[in-house]
């Protein structure tokens, strides 16, 4: 029995866009995903790493189930969401979110 789904997705930006596109993250395009109110949205988390030439996210988000991942995405869910102001500030992104089954957590 799957105990959650995981929506994982990657973007790229300049050193001197990193800032900027994480408050965009934080002020534009997590607050619009929380307003959506969605079923089965459980969490979401934001990695960084600054790599040789450039920046690196992560978005990782924690649904109950992948039907979850559908009712907010459509038909078409493996499509990336990444809204204008984001598009703006980033060099490149995934143009799919790649869907993984968790089979097991454990806390320490």
């Amino acid at each position: 029995m799957s105990m959650a789904t995981k929506r994982v997705w990657h973007g790229w930006t300049t050193k001197e866009n990193a800032d900027r596109y994480q408050e965009i993250l934080s002020n534009v395009v997590l607050p619009g995903i929380e307003a959506k109110k969605i079923p089965g949205f459980q969490k979401i988390e934001v990695l960084r790493i600054e790599l040789a030439a450039e920046v690196e996210f992560v978005t990782i988000m924690t649904f109950e189930s992948l039907q979850n991942v559908i009712d907010f995405q459509g038909v078409d869910y493996q499509k990336s969401y990444v809204p204008d102001a984001a598009r703006k500030v980033l060099k490149r992104w995934d143009q799919e979110a790649l869907h993984y089954e968790l089979v097991e957590t454990r806390a320490y």
